[in-house]
């Protein structure tokens, strides 16, 4: 009888534990054509953290309208920011954040892996996850690249974790972090580039400031994104 579960990576008895950390983003297409952002799009708008409609209202909208319609109107969008040479902006520059923090924490004499994730598109969480755990990570922090927490984005990230979880026998040690609007690193870091900007263009009479929008209803249900946003 097969097992549910997946194989398990080769094990030395003398092998040390390593730590794995995992940057998960929002997600991308593997290119800016309507074939390749039709997938991209379901998988998002499939997903019960992002549409909270139910299935039979939903699906013959999003399968009947939305994704004959609106694959090519975005691929149009993201044809007008694609990298020639690099691709996809957000996969770029999150793999580099990988890059950049794997360095900054081997300089200080740690030995971790990190690795970008997509929650939707590639390279997947479930991916990744494979990876960390094939290179020997016995304990995984997971990191959303949102700073504050929602159930449309932080949340859908530790659901694709724990929905790889339930395939492995052995399971690393997994650590979330759910928020860091508040952190004094954080906010050190945005006033250091508006800083920089004013410096460089002139400082004008308003600073705005721009969140993503989610519906009011999701407020009222105990969503926190409003209010750490303010």
């Amino acid at each position: 009888m097969p097992s549910r579960f997946a194989p398990e990576p080769s094990f030395r008895h003398d092998q040390s534990a390593r730590t794995g950390i995992l940057l998960c983003n929002l997600g991308t297409p593997d290119a800016p054509t309507a074939a390749a952002v039709r997938p991209y799009l379901a998988q998002f708008l499939s997903d019960d953290r992002v549409v909270e409609i139910p299935k039979l209202a939903w699906w013959p909208i999003l399968h009947g309208i939305i994704l004959r319609t609106r694959p090519a109107k975005s691929a149009a969008k993201y044809a007008t920011v694609w990298h020639e040479k690099d691709g996809s902006p957000l996969l770029h520059w999150t793999t580099r954040q990988a890059t950049l923090l794997r360095g900054w924490l081997g300089e200080r004499g740690h030995n971790v892996q990190v690795l970008p994730a997509m929650r939707y598109g590639k390279p997947s969480i479930e991916a990744q996850l494979d990876t960390l755990k094939k290179e020997g990570c016995t304990r995984i922090l997971i990191l959303p690249l949102y700073p504050q927490y929602s159930g449309t984005t932080t949340a859908s990230v530790f659901d694709a974790v724990y929905d790889w979880a339930k395939t492995q026998r052995h399971i690393p040690e997994l650590r979330f972090v759910n928020r860091y609007h508040d952190d004094a690193g954080y906010i050190d870091a945005l006033a250091q580039r508006i800083e920089a900007h004013w410096r460089g263009h002139g400082r004008g009479e308003k600073l705005v400031m721009s969140f993503h929008g989610v519906p009011e209803r999701t407020l009222h249900l105990g969503d926190p994104y409003h209010c750490e946003s303010h």
